[in-house]
């Protein structure tokens, strides 16, 4: 059978007409998209890092639901730690402050991997020297070692030449939790700090 010019062309029309079509389709799945890029390391879709249920430096019991609407720092570590853990925190704080008013949907999150030493009012006065609004959280050795799991955090006591003088080997990055309560990000330690506050404005930005 033979097809007219027409005919070929309006067939030719309506082929294009599905293809375009089948391009929006994948769009809208998400098929058709790259994913967004990081510099931290992208862990969506992690099965871990799900949980987060400690008590906060005032007693009261905490999730990661409570910050939803937040792109949230979850960092483990302790306060007399003498070097990573005051540079993390002090590097956020300073994050925060220039990113202007989106700092305000930035969340700092302390836990404590030394809960022996590491009591409400220390936990409260330590971060407030970095910014009032971080929060702390704390368990017990039992919770503690159950959240360090949950987020595939290491941490050890190193003996010191006194029962008090211990220190504590720990993960030194920080985890990164969007405004929908997900896991997403795994920040290195040392990494440039600007990079970690792209990564902050790219998840804010999404919603």
């Amino acid at each position: 059978m033979r097809v007219s010019n027409a005919r070929r062309r309006w067939l030719g029309a309506a082929l294009a007409g599905l293809a375009a079509a089948g391009l929006a389709g994948c769009d809208k799945l998400g098929l058709g998209t790259s994913k967004p890029s990081f510099h931290g390391v992208d862990i969506t879709g992690a099965d871990y890092g799900r949980k987060l249920d400690l008590a906060d430096a005032e007693g009261t019991q905490r999730s990661l639901a409570d910050f939803k609407g937040k792109v949230s720092v979850v960092f483990f570590g302790y306060t007399q730690c003498p070097d990573v853990c005051p540079t993390t925190m002090a590097e956020l704080a300073a994050i925060k402050r220039a990113m202007g008013k989106d700092g305000e949907r930035v969340q700092g999150i302390f836990v404590t991997v030394d809960p022996e030493r590491d009591t409400p009012e220390v936990l409260k006065a330590y971060l407030a020297a970095f910014d009032p609004s971080f929060v702390a959280l704390r368990g017990t050795p039992e919770q503690t070692a159950e959240a360090a799991r949950e987020f595939k955090v290491f941490f050890a006591k190193v003996p010191g030449k006194t029962d008090a003088s211990y220190t504590v080997d720990h993960t030194a990055g920080s985890y990164v939790i969007d405004t929908q309560g997900q896991l997403r990000l795994f920040e290195r330690y040392g990494a440039p700090a600007q990079e970690l506050q792209a990564d902050l404005e790219k998840l804010l930005a999404a919603g």
